[in-house]
C-alpha cells in the first residue's frame, strides 16, 4: 500500500500536469499580484526565477515552463480566491483546453498577401503561434536597436529567417518574437528547427533556393548544448572528429560540410521528396561575428542580436558565414546558375542553364590566375616574381605624392581633409559587363571596350601630371612597358586619348577575352545598394539633405543607433568581402603550389570579374580626381597632354576609396569646386549618400600630413585618427 507522502506526490504530479494550461490571461496575473501587494521580485524569489521572467509572464511575452509553471498556477489560484475580479472586470472565458490554449489567446495569424518591402518596415508583422511545443510571444520594440523587420508572409517561415538561442532555451527571433526551444543537444536542436520552429526565408529569385534557417548560439547556449566555449584547434577553427557533439550528429545521420563544425557550421541530410533538410549554426563564442564587420554585435543582448541579423537578412541575405561568404552567396541567390526547362523530347522538366548567370566553373587565363593556381604554377618556377607583362595586377589604389611636388600654395593651407567614396566597389559593379564564359586567347586583337577580358598593352606612353596618381597601376606610378589590364582600364586609357587628344594609340599585343558577357552583378548591386541607402536613411542620412545637413548627419550617424550602425558596417563588408571571394586563395596549410583547392570548383571563382570590378573602381576614382582638378584650375582644359596648371586641385594621397586633399578649411565644402551658380562641378566629387558619392572621412592638420608623406606613410590610412584597415575600410 502506498503511504500518504507517495499519494500526495502522485496527486501533486497530476495537478502539475493538469495545470500546464490553467493560467489566467497575462493582464489578470498582474492584477492578482498587485491586489495582493506583492512585487515581481518577491514572486521571482519564491519560484526561484528571475524578476524579468515574472515581468515577461505578466506581459505575455513568455510563458513559465515546468516545474515553475505549476507552482505559478497554484499561486495565482490562491490569489484569485482571495482577490476575485469585480464582475465588470472579470477576465474573458478561457480558451478551449489543449496544448496551445494560451498561445492561441494572443496569437494573430499572418496577413495574406506578399511580404511588405523592408524599407517600409517600421513595426513587426503579426506572427502565428509556433506549432506544437513551441510557445511564441513578442517583445516590445526597444530604442537604440535596429528597427524590427516583418517576418515572412510565407507560412513555412512564419517566424522569420533566424533565431538567437540563449542558455535557458529561449530563442529570440526577428520582430521581437520569442520561442521556447526544448532541445538540449545539437541533433535535437536541428530536428526541432526543421520540424517546429518555422524559420527560413523565401528565395530571392524564382529559380533560386529558399534560405535555410539560421540558429545563432550564445555562449550560454553553446555550453548547454555540449560545445566548448573555445576551440582548441585555433588554426582549423573546428571541433575534432572525435568530439562528442560530432559523434552525436553522425549517429543522427546529420552531415557536415567540408568546413566541419566551426564558427559557422552547416548541418544537412540528403534532399527527401524535393525538400531540403539543412540548418546553419553560428557559434558566437567562437567568433562567428567578426568585429571588423559586425562591430560589437556579439556583445549585445540576444534579442538585439536577432534584430541586427534579422535586419541584415531582410535587406541582404540570411548570413551563411562571414560577410564575405554572404556577399558571394547573395550573387548566386540573385542570379542562380540553373532554371527549370522543359525537355522537348519527353515533355518533362529538367535543369538547364540560366541565361546571364555563371553556370559552371571555368579556369582563368594564366595571367589572371594567382601564383598558387595550376595554370600559373605550370609556367613559372617556385619563387618567381611575375612581371606586369606576365600577370594581371588590377588592385585598389595605394598612392602618396612625392612631398617634393607639393606647391607653395598647397603648403600654405592649414588642413588635410579626407573624402571617402561610398561603397566604391559596389558603385563600380553597377552596369559593369563581365565575362560569363571561359577565356579565349587571341593575338594582336583590336580593342573593344564592350568585350570583357584581359589585354596585354603598352600604356607607358600616356603621360600624366606627376602630382596625381597614374590610373594604370595600383601604386599610381607610370607603367614602364607592356602590362596586362582588365577591360575597364584599357577603356579609360582610350577615353583619355580621345578626350584630350593624346598622341597615343591602343594596340594590344595579346588578349584573353570572353565571348559570352553580361551585367552579371546588376541584381547584386541593386539589392545591396538599396540595403545601404535604407540603412543610412534609418540612421538619419537621407538623399534629400543639403550638403551641410548631410555632413552633419554623417558626423553622428553611427551614434544614432549602434545596432543599425552594425548592420551598416556588415553591408559595407559584404561588398568588399564578396568581391574578394571571387579570387579566394587556398586556406589549407597542407596546400602545395600548383594543386587545386575547393574554391576553384564553384562557378563564382572568377578572378577576372574581381579584376574588372577593382579596375572600374580605380578608374572611377581617377576620373573624379581629374575632373575635380580641371574644375578647380583657372586655365582651360589641356589638349594633347595631361599636364595641369599650377593651381589645379590635386590629392596628396589615395587609399582605395579615400582621397586626401589640402584645404584652407576642415570641411570638404571648403575645397570641393563649384560652378558659378554654386552647384558641384560636373564630374567632380559630390557629397551625398548614394554609392559613388562621397562623405567626409576625417581631417588633420597640414603638418601632420606632410610628416606622414616624409616618412613614407599614407595619410589616407590614418586621416580618421585610426588605421582604416583596422576599421574594416
Amino acid at each position: 500500500m502506498p503511504n500518504e507522502n507517495e499519494l500526495f506526490s502522485a496527486v501533486d504530479a497530476l495537478l502539475e500536469s493538469v495545470a500546464q494550461d490553467d493560467l489566467p490571461p497575462p493582464a489578470e496575473r498582474k492584477r492578482l499580484r498587485e491586489a495582493a501587494g506583492l512585487s515581481q521580485a518577491q514572486i521571482a524569489t519564491a519560484l526561484e526565477a528571475r524578476r524579468e521572467a515574472v515581468g515577461n509572464w505578466e506581459a505575455g511575452r513568455t510563458e513559465p515552463r515546468p516545474p515553475k509553471r505549476a507552482a505559478y498556477a497554484r499561486l495565482l489560484e490562491g490569489l484569485a480566491a482571495r482577490f476575485p475580479a469585480p464582475a465588470a472586470e472579470a477576465p474573458p472565458a478561457a480558451a478551449p483546453a489543449g496544448p496551445d490554449a494560451f498561445t492561441r489567446a494572443t496569437a494573430v495569424p499572418p496577413a495574406p498577401g506578399p511580404a511588405q518591402p523592408t524599407a517600409a518596415a517600421g513595426t513587426p508583422a503579426p506572427v502565428p503561434a509556433c506549432a506544437k511545443a513551441a510557445t511564441s510571444h513578442r517583445l516590445p520594440a526597444k530604442k537604440a536597436t535596429a528597427k524590427a523587420v516583418p517576418v515572412s508572409a510565407d507560412d513555412r517561415f512564419a517566424n522569420g529567417p533566424l533565431g538567437v538561442l540563449d542558455g535557458d532555451g529561449t530563442l529570440y527571433c526577428v520582430g521581437g518574437l520569442i520561442l521556447d526551444c526544448p532541445a538540449k543537444t545539437i541533433p535535437a536542436l536541428v530536428d526541432w528547427t526543421l520540424s517546429e520552429a518555422q524559420l527560413g526565408a523565401p528565395r530571392l529569385h524564382p529559380s533560386g533556393k529558399d534560405a535555410d534557417p539560421l540558429i545563432v548560439l550564445t555562449a550560454a547556449a553553446a555550453e548547454r548544448l555540449g560545445l566548448p566555449l573555445e576551440l582548441e584547434d585555433r588554426r582549423g577553427l573546428r571541433l575534432p572528429e572525435d568530439h562528442k557533439v560530432v559523434k552525436q550528429l553522425a549517429r543522427a545521420k546529420w552531415q557536415l560540410t567540408r568546413r566541419g563544425f566551426g564558427p559557422w557550421a552547416r548541418l544537412y541530410r540528403p534532399v527527401e521528396a524535393g525538400r531540403r533538410q539543412c540548418v546553419q549554426l553560428a557559434v558566437l563564442p567562437w567568433g562567428a561575428l567578426d568585429s571588423r564587420s559586425w562591430g560589437s554585435t556579439d556583445q549585445l543582448a540576444p534579442a538585439d542580436i536577432a534584430r541586427v541579423l534579422g535586419t541584415y537578412a531582410a535587406r541582404v541575405i540570411t548570413p551563411r558565414g562571414s560577410t564575405a561568404v554572404s556577399g558571394l552567396e547573395a550573387m548566386t541567390a540573385l542570379r542562380p546558375p540553373t532554371r527549370a526547362v522543359q525537355d522537348e523530347a519527353t515533355g518533362s522538366w529538367v535543369s538547364g542553364a540560366m541565361p546571364g548567370s555563371l553556370t559552371e566553373a571555368v579556369d582563368p587565363a594564366p595571367v589572371e590566375a594567382p601564383d598558387e593556381h595550376p595554370a600559373a604554377a605550370a609556367l613559372y618556377p617556385r619563387g618567381h616574381q611575375r612581371t606586369p607583362a606576365e600577370v594581371l595586377d588590377e588592385e585598389a589604389y595605394e598612392w602618396i605624392r612625392d612631398p617634393q611636388l607639393l606647391t607653395d600654395v598647397e603648403c600654405e593651407r592649414a588642413f588635410a581633409v579626407g573624402i571617402d567614396v561610398n561603397t566604391a566597389f559596389l558603385a563600380a559593379a553597377n552596369r559593369l559587363v563581365v565575362g560569363l564564359s571561359g577565356p579565349v586567347h587571341v593575338k594582336a586583337p583590336a580593342f573593344d571596350k564592350k568585350t570583357p577580358g584581359s589585354w596585354l598593352v603598352d600604356l607607358s606612353g600616356i603621360e600624366l601630371d606627376p602630382r596625381m596618381p597614374n590610373p594604370f597601376t595600383p601604386h599610381g606610378v607610370q607603367p614602364e612597358g607592356p602590362a596586362w589590364y582588365a577591360t575597364p582600364t584599357v577603356a579609360y586609357a582610350q577615353e583619355l586619348i580621345d578626350t584630350y587628344r593624346l598622341p597615343k594609340q591602343i594596340r594590344p599585343l595579346e588578349g584573353w577575352i570572353r565571348t559570352a558577357a553580361g551585367p552579371y552583378l546588376d541584381p547584386w548591386y541593386k539589392r545591396i545598394s538599396e540595403a545601404y541607402k535604407t540603412t543610412m536613411a534609418d540612421l538619419g542620412v537621407t538623399s534629400d539633405l543639403t550638403e551641410a545637413e548631410f555632413l552633419a548627419a554623417v558626423e553622428q550617424h553611427k551614434a544614432t543607433d549602434p545596432a543599425l550602425a552594425a548592420v551598416l558596417s556588415a553591408i559595407k563588408s559584404t561588398v568588399k568581402g564578396g568581391i574578394g571571394k571571387l579570387r579566394e586563395r587556398p586556406k589549407s596549410i597542407r596546400h602545395k603550389l600548383g594543386e587545386r583547392w575547393p574554391a576553384l570548383e564553384r562557378p563564382t571563382w572568377r578572378p577576372d570579374i574581381r579584376a574588372a570590378v577593382i579596375s572600374a573602381a580605380r578608374v572611377n576614382m581617377h576620373r573624379k580626381v581629374l575632373k575635380t582638378a580641371l574644375a578647380a584650375q583657372k586655365g582651360p582644359a589641356p589638349s594633347g597632354h595631361l599636364m595641369l596648371d599650377h593651381d589645379a586641385l590635386l590629392p596628396i594621397a589615395v587609399l582605395s576609396d579615400c582621397a586626401v586633399y589640402l584645404s584652407d578649411g576642415p570641411n570638404p565644402l571648403d575645397f570641393l569646386p563649384r560652378t558659378t551658380d554654386g552647384k558641384p562641378a560636373p564630374g567632380s566629387f559630390r557629397l551625398g549618400v548614394s554609392p559613388g558619392m562621397v562623405k567626409h572621412e576625417g581631417t588633420q592638420e597640414l603638418l601632420w600630413a606632410v610628416q606622414m608623406l616624409d616618412e613614407g606613410h599614407n595619410p589616407a590610412r590614418h586621416i580618421k585618427g585610426t588605421d582604416a584597415t583596422l576599421d574594416g575600410e
